[in-house]
């Protein structure tokens, strides 16, 4: 194995979604911001660009799990939002592997909204400052060898 991963598009069986959506959805919104909330504390998030957040609702869902997850940035901290009361300012769609590409950096977010494999609708200005603090997170380095365990 030469250390490279490269995540395949995928979905979901339907039924996944089906029995997701069923689900209690606040979990999502706590584990979000809770990765939010860390990269804000590792200073991964650029810092100039956080005041323009202040106050606006995004909301991400992940369509071939049924999970949504609703969040705000308010006073220095990304909160979950439980029962929005309003639609959001920004909100993303796209499935599973979709996500789990663009947090790889295995596809950029404009490559999957042109493919029709990110949906993003709302504030096209918020959009875009979204867009550029993800591109400019410096994300971790983490070792490529993991533990392997053998019998």
């Amino acid at each position: 194995m030469n250390g490279s991963f490269t995540i395949p598009k995928f979905r979901l069986p339907t039924f996944v979604a089906n029995l997701g959506q069923k689900l209690p959805q606040w979990p999502h919104a706590l584990a979000l911001v809770a990765g939010l909330n860390a990269a804000l504390k590792m200073k991964l998030l650029p810092q100039s660009e956080l005041a323009l957040l202040e106050g606006k609702l995004f909301r991400v869902r992940i369509l071939d799990t049924g999970g949504e997850a609703s969040y705000t940035y308010a006073n220095g901290l990304f909160r979950p939002v439980f029962r929005p009361q309003r639609e959001p300012d920004l909100a993303f769609a796209a499935h599973l592997s979709a996500y789990l590409q663009l947090l790889s950096r295995q596809e950029d977010p404009d490559t999957l909204f042109f493919n029709r494999e990110l949906e993003i609708t709302g504030d096209t200005e918020l959009g875009l400052i979204v867009k550029n603090m993800l591109d400019a997170v410096e994300w971790p380095k983490f070792s490529a060898s993991l533990p392997v365990f053998r019998h």
